[in-house]
């Protein structure tokens, strides 16, 4: 097959009798990048970054050294003492430390903007980033600046080559070790009050692990996820997100299911923390006027509770009085946990919870005929949740006068999820289209280091679109032809009733795949977006009868909907392309 002839079918929308696995092309997504000698550009420093092992890599060296989880933490205290710094060092930080399945990014923004409502100076570390690396360390809410981010990469990247022994096997830190030391660096030069870090994966074998004193810790919504490296059971997963409990040092965690909570609980008792449950937002209300949270979606509640939590804690660890009246403390019973007190937000934090902002997560985005809803859901959990708050939202929106709507799904999964799972979870959304693509903003990306992923193929990424594709087929033919020995059963994510009536199109099953983020977002649009405003494609690129008729259709509708989910990588590509400002 000659190279023309692979690149047009690359561009090319798949259906989902069609394709074959013949499509994909036996190239990567981009090249290991040749090293040079360093500049002092940012795109730069991100280049060099992006040298080291990637996280795909480092998930696999985990999952072998996890029988020996003090090693790895011996390797990143090692490197830390190359860097220049102690572990003790750490203690200047004031740290919350937050893991959990599902919300922590969430639970880390509303701490972070709470405690920030109080004028102190605050530093956050979070992964992934969505468009830019320095998106995971931010100073007062903000990425730092390209240049803050130069600067301080390529100290610590030649203070780590000057120290590294040749011998060892390991002799420079992986991606995301390096920057949670760089992170680690930048709040102590910048002299921040606290820093609120979110754990990668895990907790006990994690490398922020290497924390020996935060001020307070936080446990989120435990859910199935990253089984490889944390275990198949919740039991095991509540095991290793409570490896980040420290002696004497307070911990909240949400409600949980009975077998975690008490895994959690007798953790917390091994390890001689103080363990508290959080009450329900709806608690902390009551007496007072309703809390408004800048983050959408029922969901974010339990997240909001945890974070005014933790953010009183750590002002009554640091002397503040202004840290909330107390309503009443709660009472357990024998063998549970502790409950956290009942207590009257501040002004100070009602405002942090109204201006919290966390990109890529419920987010909503209204442009011209197109609503874009913006949700990495990733896990099994947080698509219910994303499904929930999606219908919802749906049913909030203003309907048009005349005219039809269609709603579209831009789908993608990555590593060892169920997409399976996932897709029939999207089912009662009632989506006129499903898309499929891999989360590569553009083809040619070269000229962005921030998007750049070494671990897959092109090939891989199209092979697995085409799997999610098959899965979505297959549940629309269940769908039309049901068991007639079943018994009906509720939709998942919520009542019917939360959608308008939406009569499925003679295209209700269609699907398509496309190559590359940028190609669906052309095809999604039809050029009616007012801000993502490209040349048209190449002709031929949507020769296909589905595209076809569907263009017709979207530059018809009155309202599009679309929904983004199922990749933080898929969201962060298609905020790049949509909100041109955020890659400057």
């Amino acid at each position: 097959m000659s190279r023309a002839r692979c690149h047009a079918l690359f561009l090319a929308a798949v259906s989902p009798r069609g394709a074959t696995t013949g499509v994909a092309a036996r190239r990567g997504l981009s090249a290991w990048p040749v090293l040079q000698e360093p500049g002092m550009e940012y795109q730069d420093a991100v280049r060099t970054l992006n040298t080291l092992q990637t996280n795909a890599n480092y998930l696999e060296m985990v999952k072998r050294e996890r029988g020996d989880p003090q090693t790895q933490l011996e390797a990143m205290k090692l490197y830390l003492a190359r860097s220049g710094l102690q572990v003790e060092d750490l203690d200047q930080l004031n740290i919350i430390h937050i893991t959990g399945t599902k919300g922590k990014g969430s639970t880390c923004a509303f701490t972070e903007r709470i405690l920030r409502s109080y004028g102190l100076k605050t530093g956050f570390f979070s992964s992934p980033h969505l468009v830019q690396v320095r998106e995971r360390i931010r100073i007062n809410g903000q990425p730092i600046s390209s240049e803050l981010f130069t600067k301080h990469f390529w100290r610590l990247y030649h203070r780590l080559e000057e120290t590294k022994d040749d011998s060892s096997c390991v002799s420079m830190p992986g991606y995301f070790r390096f920057l949670t030391l760089m992170a680690f660096h930048v709040f102590l030069q910048e002299k921040v009050d606290l820093a609120v870090v979110e754990v990668g994966i895990g907790g006990a074998y994690d490398c922020t692990n290497i924390i020996r004193k935060p001020v307070v810790c936080g446990i989120t919504s435990l859910g199935i996820d990253h089984t490889g490296l944390l275990g198949d059971t919740m039991e095991k997963i509540a095991w290793q997100k409570g490896g980040i409990f420290k002696s004497g040092v307070p911990a909240f965690t949400v409600p949980q299911p009975d077998e975690p909570l008490a895994v959690l609980r007798d953790r917390a008792q091994q390890i001689s923390c103080p363990l508290y449950l959080c009450p329900p937002l709806q608690a902390l209300e009551e007496g007072g006027p309703p809390l408004t949270l800048g983050l959408e979606g029922e969901h974010q509640r339990s997240n909001a509770a945890l974070a005014l939590q933790l953010a009183r804690c750590w002002l009554q660890q640091k002397g503040y009085q202004d840290a909330g009246e107390l309503k009443a403390s709660r009472s357990s019973l024998p063998g549970q946990l502790p409950l956290a007190p009942v207590f009257q937000p501040t002004p100070h934090m009602q405002q942090g919870l109204r201006h919290t902002e966390w990109p890529g997560r419920t987010q909503l985005l209204r442009r011209g005929p197109l609503t874009w809803y913006l949700d990495g859901a990733h896990t099994t959990s947080s698509m219910q949740a994303c499904v929930r708050w999606f219908r919802q939202a749906l049913h909030r929106c203003q309907r048009p006068d005349s005219g039809s709507e269609v709603r579209v799904l831009l789908f993608n999964s990555t590593g060892d999820r169920d997409s399976a799972a996932l897709l029939k979870l999207l089912q009662p959304c009632q989506f006129d289209y499903a898309i499929f693509c891999p989360n590569l903003a553009e083809m040619a990306s070269t000229d962005n280091a921030d998007q750049q992923n070494f671990t897959v193929t092109l090939d891989q990424v199209l092979l697995r679109c085409l799997t999610h594709q098959q899965h979505w087929s297959r549940l629309h033919e269940e769908q039309a032809s049901p068991d007639p020995w079943s018994t009906p059963s509720r939709e998942q994510g919520g009542p019917a009733s939360l959608l308008a009536p939406h009569p499925p199109h003679t295209h209700s099953a269609s699907s398509l795949i496309f190559s590359c983020i940028s190609h669906a977002l052309q095809w999604i649009t039809q050029g009616r977006d007012p801000v993502f405003q490209l040349p048209r494609p190449p002709r031929g690129l949507l020769a296909h009868p589905v595209a076809d008729s569907g263009a017709v259709v979207l530059q018809e509708a009155a309202a599009i909907h679309v929904l983004v989910t199922g990749s933080l990588h898929l969201v962060g590509g298609v905020l790049k392309l949509l909100e041109p400002s955020l890659s400057q």
